[in-house]
């Protein structure tokens, strides 16, 4: 069974850039058709999904993000990480790293617990 781990700081400056690692066991992050999310949840709202890096290394995402995030990977490692550049106190949000295809959180197969990431100075 495929498992997430989210890692990284829990408290970030405003216009800084948020950065965390997801690692991933049971499974690895190249084979074939599968796919890699990042998905966050603001305290009272939705889940929102950001952007996907695929098996091959092709990344999507979301198209209101888009010009702030990045998502890579570490085969090596068997992790791939997010970047949000010039966060403000609206990126606040749990951050889930989870595996599944398309960008609908609800058809998701296997998430992390989620890191609180809270954007303060």
């Amino acid at each position: 069974q495929v498992q997430l781990q989210e890692s990284g700081p829990g408290l970030v400056k405003p216009s800084q850039t948020l950065s965390l690692t997801c690692t991933v066991s049971g499974g690895s992050i190249t084979t074939s058709y599968y796919a890699w999310s990042w998905i966050r949840q603001p305290p009272g709202k939705g889940l929102e999904w950001m952007g996907v890096i695929a098996y091959d290394g092709t990344t999507y995402y979301n198209p209101s993000l888009k010009s702030r995030t990045s998502i890579s990977r570490d085969t090596s490692k068997n992790q791939f990480s997010l970047q949000l550049s010039s966060v403000t106190p609206e990126d606040t949000a749990v951050y889930y790293c989870v595996q599944g295809l398309g960008r609908d959180p609800g058809g998701m197969d296997y998430w992390g617990k989620g890191t609180q990431v809270t954007v303060s100075s």
